[in-house]
């Protein structure tokens, strides 16, 4: 596993290129206990949902507001991931939300190019002062779809979004010239890798046609002086409680009963941060 806190080296490449890739982060005894529950979990699979992404295809997910108790929130409050967020935001952290992105082989939909922030905006956010950390749970690879990045164009700042299916996408006038002047990156991942990335940076992924499946773990944090000023769907500041980085297998050794989410699921049909705007 790498070692934590972020040095001032990766800190400096976050904020230079609006991403920064962790190898390893997660063991793979750890990612495979993960893997084996999610797929297992009946309760995550009953509260997806799917977004048609304007190619045809359609994106399964599934939300959630706070961590919980069980394996999930084991991740999402792990001292490696929080301790990150809380460097990268300069601030104390808090968890926004969750999602689990179900790409199954052969029918798993496309993410149009997005900027978080272009759908956070709408909930009272004032600035774009959040990260994402992606976990791969299955490999991410160029022919199931991996997550495609701009580098570089969180720099922009915030780019209007109208809908692209059941999806909001960014204005692609803007897209395609950031695109002309900025590298795309295929940002290729193996499980128990981790991405963090800024709520502006532009990403998109396509649709996967391959055999192999690829799901993805995403924590979204906020920064505690962020709060937003007024409600939505998704909270406002909650003081995050850590756990050791060693409460994910130690829950595991648990079996963790009959509901190894223990998470409160969001509705989608309230879920406006992945669909169409307000």
């Amino acid at each position: 596993m790498s070692p934590l806190p972020l040095s001032d080296a990766q800190l400096h490449q976050y904020h230079a290129d609006g991403y920064l890739l962790v190898p390893g982060l997660f063991s793979i005894q750890e990612i495979d206990l993960l893997r084996q529950t999610a797929k297992a979990d009946k309760a995550l699979d009953d509260h997806s949902y799917g977004r048609q992404d304007g190619e045809g295809g359609t994106v399964r997910l599934s939300l959630w507001n706070h961590p919980g108790e069980g394996i999930y929130g084991m991740f999402a409050r792990c001292h490696r991931i929080t301790d990150a967020a809380d460097q990268i935001l300069n601030d104390e952290a808090y968890h926004y939300h969750s999602k689990m992105i179900m790409k199954d082989a052969k029918v798993g939909g496309a993410w149009t190019w997005h900027q978080d922030y272009g759908y956070w905006y709408q909930n009272g956010i004032l600035t774009p002062n959040l990260v994402s950390a992606s976990i791969a749970v299955d490999p991410a690879t160029r022919e199931n779809g991996c997550l495609q990045v701009i580098k570089g164009s969180h720099h922009a700042g915030r780019v209007d979004h109208q809908l692209t299916g059941e999806q909001a996408g960014a204005d692609m006038e803007r897209v395609d010239e950031m695109l002309r002047r900025y590298d795309l990156v295929y940002v290729e991942m193996e499980p128990g890798d981790a991405l963090f990335f800024h709520c502006n940076l532009l990403h998109r992924s396509d649709q996967n046609l391959s055999d192999h499946p690829r799901w993805s773990m995403i924590f979204c944090y906020n920064a505690r002086s962020n709060d937003p000023y007024k409600g939505s769907h998704h909270p406002r500041y909650t003081p995050l409680e850590k756990v050791p980085d060693s409460a994910i297998l130690e829950l595991g050794a648990k079996r963790f009963g009959d509901d190894p989410s223990d998470v409160s699921w969001l509705d989608p049909d309230r879920d406006s941060s992945a669909g169409k705007l307000k």
